[in-house]
């Protein structure tokens, strides 16, 4: 496996997620008036209850694949998402709905968990901080991609084909990663699957200082995307007077910021992930604060080419923050990688998604709330990035040279070699 399609891979694990989630996006309204549901902001449980089921079911995960290797829970997690997606398109009420996107959410918990560990068994510091930003880039296509599929589906059909859409995803991702992925957990790096170990290995991540406040940052900051999405449709439409054709301008929010993660994934190595990921939330709360005070001014909404401008600006600086909280959370993890990215991806999820529906439900006709939210969720999280560091915040760049990322790629090509 070269390293591009290593990278490849990964992303496509990652983006099946967002998939998941971003598809449903223009079908809300849809899917609210086919099954009986008057209220607005309660057809967006519709994404809260995959992502619950998302984030509850990566503890599951981390310990099994901590035991077993990356690639037997990786497949047993694909299968189970694979059986929610085809189940969901019998639904027949909003309930059975919702307890089919649980399960295709706990199916899902597998790539996140296994795709984490396998990036973190290959590299670390920065060079996981890289690798994990070529993963955001193209995990970020899927918002670009993903609406408007959707959108493309319901012209054709109805909200039942988007389920049939996420099984075909699911079957090219089991069958990429079954033909093509090594496993990159050694036999003798597999920790024994007893009550004493998993409570050890638990222990060490939720005592770490900077895996476990790095780890709540990062699901505080989550927040502000999970409120996104689960706004996007009401703000677009209702707000802005957008129509179904909203699914392009959330698609050009997405663009850019996938091209911050490119971006981040270039300067990482050389400012370091601290002082990128740190100054990032700084200018997102500075950005979220303004227009916050700009929409109260203008009586809830700033006019829309305003709101997409300072929108975007807010939004190109997530893409410096998760991938380098993410790298940062995991640096002292190596040896537990399974169950570090298990409470990492849960806390991440299942935090950010309840933080982020709280928003959501908060939507009032106006933009405040969700500006609100984000200003609030992001000072929140650099509050914890300040415990986490002991106030010493921006520190110099300390981890290894650009060449290590060349080697690391060396290594990748190695393993698939032997795979």
């Amino acid at each position: 496996m070269s390293y591009a399609e290593f990278v490849a891979m990964i992303a496509l694990l990652m983006a099946l997620n967002a998939a998941a989630i971003d598809v449903y996006i223009p079908a809300l309204a849809d899917i609210g008036t086919a099954l009986g549901v008057a209220e607005e902001n309660r057809r967006q449980i519709i994404i809260t209850a995959y992502v619950v089921g998302f984030g509850a079911a990566q503890i599951v995960y981390g310990p099994l694949s901590d035991r077993f290797g990356r690639r037997r829970v990786l497949f047993a997690g694909l299968a189970i998402y694979i059986a929610g997606s085809i189940a969901a398109v019998f639904a027949g009420s909003f309930e059975a709905l919702l307890a089919w996107r649980f399960v295709q959410g706990v199916g899902a918990a597998a790539t996140r968990v296994v795709a984490t560990s396998v990036v973190r068994d290959r590299f670390k510091g920065a060079e996981m901080a890289s690798v994990m930003s070529l993963v955001m880039m193209v995990f970020m296509v899927m918002p670009v991609f993903a609406p408007n599929l959707g959108a493309l589906v319901l012209l054709v059909g109805n909200w039942r084909e988007l389920s049939a859409v996420m099984t075909v995803f699911g079957l090219v991702a089991l069958v990429w990663s079954w033909a093509r992925l090594p496993e990159t957990l050694a036999p003798e790096r597999r920790r024994p699957l007893t009550g004493a170990k998993l409570v050890e290995a638990f222990g060490i991540v939720v005592t770490d200082r900077i895996a476990a406040f790095y780890t709540l940052a990062m699901a505080s900051f989550f927040g502000v995307l999970f409120a996104f999405i689960a706004q996007s449709e009401q703000v677009f439409t209702q707000v802005f007077g957008l129509g179904k054709g909203f699914t392009l301008y959330f698609s050009l929010i997405a663009v850019f910021m996938a091209g911050s993660s490119f971006a981040n994934s270039r300067l990482v190595r050389r400012i370091g992930t601290h002082r990128i990921s740190q100054g990032a939330l700084c200018a997102f709360i500075a950005l979220s604060a303004l227009h916050l005070g700009l929409a109260l001014a203008m009586g809830g909404a700033t006019p829309f080419p305003l709101f997409l401008v300072l929108f975007i600006l807010t939004m190109c600086c997530f893409g410096f923050v998760p991938t380098n909280f993410n790298a940062l959370a995991m640096e002292p993890l190596g040896h537990v990688a399974g169950t570090g990215s298990a409470v990492l991806g849960a806390a991440q999820t299942m935090l950010g998604g309840l933080l982020g529906a709280g928003v959501g439900l908060l939507y009032d006709g106006t933009i405040v709330p969700l500006l609100a939210g984000f200003t609030g969720l992001a000072t929140l999280s650099l509050v914890l990035v300040a415990v986490a560091e002991r106030g010493r915040m921006f520190p110099p760049p300390r981890e290894q040279p650009p060449r290590a990322v060349a080697a690391g790629a060396a290594r990748v090509d190695k393993a698939g070699g032997r795979g």
